[in-house]
């Protein structure tokens, strides 16, 4: 077993030497990126390193101490330049967020895995069990506030790990998908999971997308709602994330009956029932004098219980789904979207139109088309 502890490393914080990293990486074929933020220890949340490599160098940019880096933004859109990362989606909108940054011709060796049927698909797991390469994961250093300065060594050691060794990784990922004929599945995945951006915080879309909310009365929801605002402003003010200041399950619970006293809620401790009691109270006479939070219309036509033939139809329909991804060997959801399914079991006369629903991918649609007619035709 190889062990990545010694990986060489670039740290860089100032800007002339920055300018000439962004010029090596547009000239290379192919680039690795991953990056570290503060969400844990911080909010509002920001990148405060990205580690980029090319299959010669690897680089820690300090982007607290950088602080513009859209320089960046011809290789990370390049075409020409094939983009690394493992598991990206998280990656690219603190990329978008923080500097507006696109990552164009990406490569998700997470993704990769997946559709060669890989049971462990973590960076570690893949590195080790692929590679024989073991990289340092401790849960420590997982955690630890990336807003500090300095870094110890050990964190960025760990931080250069994670780019270094995605070329071997794609190489041999590449290869696999290239035999079994499923490369461009993956390019095309990862060609939707580039255009993922950053969503600015929607709290009326928070609340209403919550389990609880959908139990409530409008009335409960314009508490709930109001409490979660005081609960973003006090994030903000303490600097702290929203889950660290007040829990959600205590937030829907005092919506849920504000007229309880808070110690009542067991959920809500004693020490945040007394730091926050006068500011919860608050909340909760706002949201209640405030007007009711009504859930909106549906897009969609409203259809009723599906008859017992629609129900048989979908058991089919899933059933055929299984047995595609047992033939393949891939997670069952990979093969096509359930809610797809749903309509074709109601709808079957809409198949033609369903194969282009914006869900179903292209090599959905040329892998398993015919195979799913029989199925709904069946």
């Amino acid at each position: 077993m190889t062990t990545a502890m010694t990986t060489p490393y670039t740290f860089v914080d100032g800007y002339p030497e920055f300018l000439h990293v962004c010029r090596e990486l547009e000239r290379a074929r192919r680039i690795a990126v991953d990056t570290e933020a503060d969400s844990m220890h911080h909010y509002p949340e920001r990148v405060c390193l990205v580690q980029v490599a090319t299959p010669e160098s690897t680089y820690l940019l300090d982007s607290l101490a950088l602080v513009d880096l859209s320089p960046l933004a011809k290789a990370l859109s390049a075409r020409g330049v094939l983009k690394l990362l493992h598991g990206a989606d998280y990656d690219i909108r603190g990329l978008d967020r923080d500097w507006g940054l696109a990552v164009a011709n990406l490569f998700d060796t997470h993704v990769a895995a997946r559709f060669l049927g890989r049971e462990r698909v973590g960076l570690a797991a893949l590195l080790q069990e692929l590679l024989g390469i073991e990289i340092p994961k401790e849960r420590r250093i997982q955690r630890a506030d990336w807003s500090k300065r300095p870094l110890d060594d050990e964190a960025l050691r760990y931080a250069a790990a994670d780019v270094c060794h995605l070329f071997a990784l794609h190489d041999i990922l590449a290869e696999r998908l290239r035999k079994l004929g499923r490369l461009s599945w993956v390019e095309e995945e990862c060609e939707r999971l580039s255009e993922v951006r950053h969503t600015p915080l929607d709290l009326i879309a928070t609340v209403l997308s919550l389990p609880e909310s959908r139990k409530m009365d409008s009335r409960q929801r314009a508490v709930l709602l109001s409490l979660y605002r005081y609960r973003e402003e006090q994030a903000r003010r303490l600097d702290r994330p929203p889950s660290h200041v007040l829990p959600p399950k205590a937030l829907a619970a005092i919506a849920a009956d504000p007229s309880a006293r808070l110690e009542a809620h067991e959920s809500l401790t004693p020490r945040q029932a007394q730091r926050f009691g006068r500011g919860i109270r608050s909340a909760v006479g706002e949201g209640l004098s405030a007007p009711p939070l009504e859930r909106p219309a549906p897009t969609s036509p409203v259809r009723g219980r599906p008859t017992a033939g629609q129900t048989r139809k979908l058991a089919a329909l899933k059933a055929w789904r299984q047995a595609q991804a047992k033939e393949l060997g891939i997670e069952v959801g990979l093969i096509w979207p359930m809610r797809s399914l749903e309509r074709l079991a109601r709808e079957p006369q809409t198949f033609a139109e369903e194969l282009h629903s914006p869900e179903v991918r292209a090599w959905q649609r040329e892998r398993f088309g015919a195979s799913l007619r029989l199925a709904v035709g069946g």
